[in-house]
């Protein structure tokens, strides 16, 4: 009668690898039957009920505008296969603040959900794994400067022959094409060029422009706005693909993403304005051109009555007309309402007039003194918060928009703390799965279990520099 065995433990470097053992001892000599299943996630969370559950990502991209756009398709399911060169992988991984095993929280936030696979692309032997690769994958994901895919022989032209069916995601600061596409993409630049940075400063009155130098958002957001615009390109085309292939063909398709033209997105009426009525729009400070009121307002510090703090502002956003009217008369200015300010375009007229009113209500009340009065009439405001705040908000902890995330192992690990990934969908339970991999953890596994490499071969690949 034969006798059965589950177990789970880490073959090579793939842990959690179910293991089937049946013996018999019918016979003399005992027999064994090992059936090692490689499908299994190297988590314990499943992800087949999530939206992209089905989808792999080669992403080859570096740093944070390819790799954000890469963390949110495997937030929702898909796996994501990263290839970072041996022995340095992705610059991120030592950018800014370093955890205690010399690696950035930073970087394990943003590779969360991903495997981590070393292979080093300058080399030819490189390129044809990573070939290999692609064609087993439904996305390539990359941000390296145009034509590089090409020059490496791993363009669609060179892919498609073999997996028609592969969608490019291709993020650059200007585009694959045009006069600017082989500059450099950085991000800061790019929001230079696509004027944002020229609106997001303190005016200059008598010149309609800058007053100094434009002010930088402390964060590379144009990379994360070309993130955001990679995901949802890369979601539209599997989309389409879908169609194409319903009709017979492959629906391979390039999203190409240009961080310039993500952040252009964002100018709402600018152009528009400028095309119908001439208006170059400037900089306004903490306010927003034309819209009235809506801004920061100096309060006095906690610890002081007599003087207003530079660190103690709170934001109102009263321009809608009854929201004005609530707050005038919470602030004792009902003198500023009536037909001279009942509506926005009236109040764009008397702007200086309603702010100096503001101003000096805010200027003789703490930031919990405001908010108590504007909260009771229902007037939109808020503090200006820092991190410790966010972490500790009573509308965070409720919602979960902080989690804690494993780093290693339960006994020889450390927890961080992540902002969870958005936007929530109602009846799916995406979540972090694991924490930003260890530089090459997971080679062994993606190119025995996806390509059939055989110990030899990788002993051999490895020591010729080849994968990490």
């Amino acid at each position: 009668m034969g006798v059965g065995y589950a177990l789970s433990f880490n073959v090579d470097s793939e842990p959690h690898t179910l293991v089937s053992l049946e013996t018999s001892s019918a016979k003399p000599n005992i027999s064994f039957k090992l059936t090692i299943d490689r499908s299994l996630s190297t988590t314990s969370h499943t992800t087949n009920d999530l939206p992209l559950s089905g989808v792999r990502v080669l992403e080859l991209g570096q740093v944070i505008a390819g790799p954000f756009c890469g963390q949110l398709l495997g937030h929702f399911g898909a796996e994501v296969i990263k290839i970072e060169p041996p022995g340095v992988g992705d610059p991120l991984r030592v950018w800014r603040e370093l955890d205690i095993d010399g690696t950035s929280p930073w970087f394990r936030s943003l590779a969360r959900n991903k495997k981590s696979v070393t292979i080093d692309l300058r080399k030819e032997e490189g390129r044809q794994l990573v070939k290999k690769l692609a064609v087993k994958c439904d996305v390539l994901l990359e941000n390296f400067k145009p034509g590089t895919l090409e020059k490496w022989c791993l363009g669609p032209s060179s892919l498609h022959p073999e997996n028609p069916s592969l969608i490019f995601t291709r993020v650059s600061g200007y585009g694959q094409t045009g006069p600017w596409s082989s500059r450099p993409g950085f991000a800061s630049v790019c929001e230079a060029e696509s004027g944002f940075r020229f609106i997001n400063g303190m005016p200059d009155p008598e010149h309609s422009g800058l007053s100094g130098p434009p002010i930088r958002p402390n964060i590379s957001l144009g990379d994360s706005v070309a993130g955001l615009h990679a995901a949802f390109g890369t979601v539209l085309a599997l989309l389409s693909r879908q169609k194409v292939q319903k009709r017979g063909g492959g629906g391979g398709q390039t999203v190409d993403v240009s961080i310039m033209e993500s952040m252009l997105n964002l100018m709402e009426g600018i152009i528009p304005e400028y095309d119908r009525k001439g208006k170059v729009r400037g900089p306004s400070g903490s306010s927003v051109t034309g819209i009235v009121p809506t801004n920061a307002y100096p309060c006095l510090s906690p610890s002081s009555s007599s003087s207003p703090s530079s660190n103690a502002y709170i934001i109102i956003g009263a321009n809608g007309d009854s929201l004005y009217q609530k707050l005038m008369n919470a602030i004792g200015r009902a003198d500023l309402t009536g037909p001279l300010y009942q509506h926005n375009h009236h109040r764009v007229n008397q702007q200086a007039k309603i702010e100096a009113a503001i101003t000096e209500f805010t200027s003789r009340h703490t930031v919990d003194e405001v908010l108590e009065v504007l909260r009771g009439v229902g007037v939109p405001a808020g503090r200006v918060v820092n991190v410790k705040d966010i972490v500790e908000g009573e509308q965070v902890l409720a919602r979960g928009a902080v989690e804690d995330v494993q780093v290693g192992t339960e006994e020889s690990g450390w927890k961080v703390k992540m902002p969870r990934v958005f936007p929530v969908l109602d009846g799916c339970n995406a979540q972090t799965r694991w924490a930003g991999p260890d530089l090459g953890q997971h080679t062994e596994e993606v190119l025995r279990g996806e390509l059939g490499l055989s110990t030899l071969e990788l002993t051999t690949l490895r020591n010729n520099g080849v994968i990490g």
